[in-house]
């Protein structure tokens, strides 16, 4: 008698655990698909791959912002003016000096973050 308990015991148990292994593969599945691939992000909630891109603009920003500024006039000091004027700047000199927009945004990138 109580080794037949103990089997019935044993096969709920087994049936249990099989359940929540399924249920736990579904809810890892559902959240898989409804928040999407995991990022590797940092404290700021950027991840790598943004940083990167950033990193790539302001480099080439770096580089470009001598030769296109100095055709005109002497090239400013990127902490001369606030973000949201180097805009409007940029906006502005992009036409005057037929810039590209690929351009246009890395020496923005430079000249905002060299701050």
């Amino acid at each position: 008698m109580l080794a037949s308990s103990l089997v019935v015991l044993e096969s709920r148990w087994r049936l249990t655990a099989r359940r929540l292994t399924l249920c736990a593969g579904f809810v890892a599945a559902f959240a898989l698909c409804v928040v999407g691939p995991v990022r590797s992000a940092h404290a700021d909630g950027t991840n790598t791959e943004d940083q990167q891109r950033h990193l790539e603009l302001f480099r080439k920003g770096a580089k470009l912002w001598p030769i296109y500024c100095n055709h005109c006039h002497n090239a400013r000091n990127p902490s001369e003016f606030a973000p949201y004027q180097w805009d409007m700047i940029i906006m502005h000199m992009r036409t005057m000096e037929n810039l590209t927009p690929a351009d246009a945004d890395a020496i923005l990138e430079y000249l905002k973050t060299a701050r």
